[in-house]
């Protein structure tokens, strides 16, 4: 199995890679290995960068224009489900209608020019995001203070972390966007938001973040997100492996009706989230396939470096015994040659053999360790250095060996010793005018 690049990857980051490859969706490698690369392989970092991206958040390696948060809005197959205010009945009721129309029509005229006119004087406050956890937390308790803790769990973290953790629970995410100043938000909180049958299906279904649009954080995604009028409540899943909003709750709306609402749109789109676990799944086994293919291809690449280790080891071994072999022979060569050398000089500083009837003359017959005999007259004044050299040039005597006379056995010494440096010669060693000497092999000893 070849590696994920040319450059070979360890282990932990052929792990790390699948892992992210999983986590994030994207099929080419070489973009997840960048990706992994540029956050020095913190899979944890990389995955958040990435999921950034996706929901518009700028990314630490390439951060685009500011612009607010967004998640995928522009599917036309968004539900919308809108209630709006219910119309004046009776005589009564249309007389209090017409009396506050003028009432209402110069309040929320007034005080639209007064917002227009403070965008001048100075900048949208809530467009700098400065403590995106500190808004969500201050809006919780402000709600728990005004209604009560009995409420659907509030998702204690941003925006993003929010749309994280539904991505990778695969979850659906319920935002509410809080207007504090709507005349509708109010009865919308204590009759429908705080119910016990909403707070129960709620906390049981799905991720639910809210926030005021008075705040900061709020406003950030209420620019995102677009809603026309409060209450307003957007259904948001993991959809063609992007978050997308799925559905739009906005006006008052009761507690049986919005269970109805959201369950209707849960069930519509519960096919993309039971695709996508069969896809994680079906990822999950490639990345153990792959893991299992990878510690394969290691162990075997293991095992050839630790054969191709031992066959090296036995070549050199090979080579380092013929190389001293071959030594060894040089060396027995040289030894040779100059043992050749040294029998051809001994032969040549040899005196000349004396005549039969020479008076001084000595016969001395020799057997060598090959049963082989030789002959040769010597003179009495002559050393026994002379016996030892004659013996030693001829080819058939060993390399190192003794003379040796048979009755009585004596050792005769012909080379010179600390107790005796020069030899005697043949008279003083008592040899008679014919004698039979043995040549004794020393080599082995």
């Amino acid at each position: 199995m070849a590696a994920p690049d040319e450059q070979e990857l360890s282990q932990e980051q052929t792990e790390k890679l699948l892992q992210f490859q999983d986590l994030t969706g994207i099929d080419s490698m070489d973009q997840c290995r960048r990706t992994l690369e540029q956050h020095n392989w913190n899979i944890e970092a990389a995955v958040q960068d990435r999921l950034n991206e996706q929901e518009g958040v700028p990314s630490v390696f390439n951060p685009p224009p500011s612009r607010p948060l967004q998640v995928n809005t522009a599917d036309n197959r968004v539900y919308s489900y809108i209630v709006s205010r219910p119309q004046p009945r009776g005589l009564l009721g249309w007389g209090y209608y017409l009396i506050m129309l003028p009432f209402r029509f110069t309040y929320y005229t007034l005080l639209d020019i007064f917002r227009f006119a403070l965008r001048f004087i100075r900048p949208e406050p809530r467009g700098r995001v400065t403590d995106p956890v500190g808004d969500v937390v201050s809006f919780i308790h402000s709600f728990e203070e005004k209604y009560g803790r009995s409420h659907p769990v509030f998702y204690q973290g941003t925006y993003s972390q929010a749309l994280n953790d539904a991505k990778r629970e695969l979850r659906f995410l319920l935002v509410y966007l809080h207007g504090d100043d709507h005349q509708d938000t109010d009865v919308f909180c204590r009759n429908t938001l705080c119910t016990e049958e909403v707070l129960n299906f709620v906390n049981t279904r799905m991720l639910f973040w809210a926030c005021s649009t008075s705040r900061p954080e709020g406003y950030r995604v209420s620019q995102a997100l677009r809603e026309n009028t409060y209450p307003f409540l957007a259904m948001i899943t993991l959809k063609d492996r992007k978050m997308t909003v799925v559905g739009r709750l906005e006006g008052v709306i009761q507690a049986e009706d919005l269970i109805n609402q959201l369950t209707f749109i849960m069930e519509a789109n519960q096919t993309y989230l039971v695709s996508e676990r069969m896809e994680r799944e079906e990822r999950n086994q490639t990345q153990a396939l792959r893991l299992q293919q990878d510690e394969a291809y290691l162990a075997s690449l293991r095992a050839d470096q630790e054969k191709d280790r031992k066959k090296k080891e036995e070549e050199e071994q090979k080579r380092r015994q013929e190389e001293v072999a071959r030594q060894i022979v040089l060396a027995e060569e040289r030894r040779q040659q100059t043992l050749q050398e040294e029998k051809e000089r001994r032969s040549e500083s040899l005196p000349p053999e004396p005549s039969p009837d020479n008076p001084d003359s000595v016969k001395i017959v020799f057997k060598l360790p090959n049963d082989s005999r030789v002959e040769r007259r010597f003179l009495f004044t002559q050393s026994l250095t002379v016996i030892h050299d004659f013996l030693f040039s001829l080819k058939e005597t060993p390399e190192k060996f003794q003379i040796v006379t048979n009755f009585p056995r004596r050792v005769l010494p012909c080379l010179p010793t600390e107790e005796r440096p020069i030899p005697p010669t043949l008279k003083e060693a008592g040899l008679s005018r014919s004698e039979v000497l043995f040549v004794q092999d020393l080599t082995d000893d």
